[in-house]
């Protein structure tokens, strides 16, 4: 059963790379399908900020002309709709279960971004079959051929659902804060990633920093632990300083890259999201495709 659906994805692949009628192609028809810039935001455990940070950065790539989806794959656990203040009708489950397309789950949210609400509350969508993975991506199939950039909000720690994920994407984006427990797992999730993906591109972001100081002081100790032991240089993303307005627009479900005034958390963000526009705009960068890389996940 696992072979065969490995080569039905095989198949799916071939038909992305190819188009959808090779057979008499129009003059004026793409050489090849757009694939969306896809973005994994991850942490080694939950509390770090990751899904804060996910919302935040959907808004202010959106504002810079980009199409941008945010799909909240922490299976089982997903907040994200209820961060934005939204109250979707119809989740991934919804999908998983053949019950909807992933087009008709789809809600707009506030700062311009498509989100694709996660299921919450239901323990079987952290723990899916093979025949259910399947599905997933040849939804996912759809969506990174409809955006520019895929933000993908993944579950904390490293079960199956995220691993598949981050070695599915462009690049890995890990949240971490200076809390030693924080920094322990957020190199538990770099090392597992890598060791399923060894050319990840891994990138480290420090929240809740006190200072610059602590901040390079925790990234330097990650780095050098990678590099030492993985020899995998992980590169440093920034920090974001513990601040009081990002707790408020959370419990307010208010993305503080909504507010009008320039506050130290929109500012940090919106560098990073500078950064990560100019990879995602870049022409020459080569990307194999979110579901091209998915296949040991749906076997997994």
């Amino acid at each position: 059963m696992i072979a065969d659906q490995a080569q039905t994805l095989r198949g799916l692949v071939r038909q992305q790379r190819s188009g959808p009628n090779t057979a008499q192609p129009s003059v004026n028809a793409p050489t090849a399908p757009r694939l969306a810039h896809a973005l994994a935001i991850t942490s080694g455990k939950g509390g770090v900020g990751k899904s804060t940070i996910a919302v935040n950065l959907a808004i202010l790539l959106s504002r810079m002309g980009r199409k941008v989806a945010l799909l909240d794959a922490d299976m089982g656990t997903a907040n994200v709709d209820v961060m934005c203040n939204v109250m979707p009708v119809h989740t991934l489950a919804h999908v998983v279960a053949g019950r909807r397309e992933i087009e008709e789950i789809v809600v707009q949210a506030p700062g311009g971004f498509a989100l694709i609400p996660g299921a919450s509350g239901l323990a079987k969508m952290a723990a899916l079959r093979s025949a259910e993975r399947e599905r997933l991506v040849q939804q996912f199939a759809r969506l990174e051929q409809a955006y520019d950039v895929l933000i993908i909000d993944t579950g904390a720690g490293i079960g199956p659902n995220v691993l598949g994920l981050l070695a599915a994407s462009d690049r890995v984006l890990t949240v971490t804060t200076p809390d030693p427990t924080a920094i322990t797992d957020a190199y538990a999730v770099i090392k597992t990633a890598y060791r399923d993906r060894p050319d990840l591109d891994v990138r480290l972001l420090v929240n809740q920093a006190t200072d610059h100081d602590e901040a390079l002081q925790v990234y330097t100790r990650v780095a050098n632990v990678c590099r030492k032991f993985l020899d995998l240089d992980v590169v440093y993303a920034g920090y974001m300083l513990r601040d009081a307005s990002v707790s408020a627009s959370v419990r307010s479900r208010k993305p503080f890259a909504l507010d009008p005034r320039q506050t130290p958390p929109a500012v940090a963000l919106s560098a990073l999201a500078h950064r990560l526009d100019q990879h995602a705009a870049d022409p020459t960068a080569k990307r194999a495709g979110l579901i091209h890389r998915m296949t040991a996940w749906i076997a997994g």
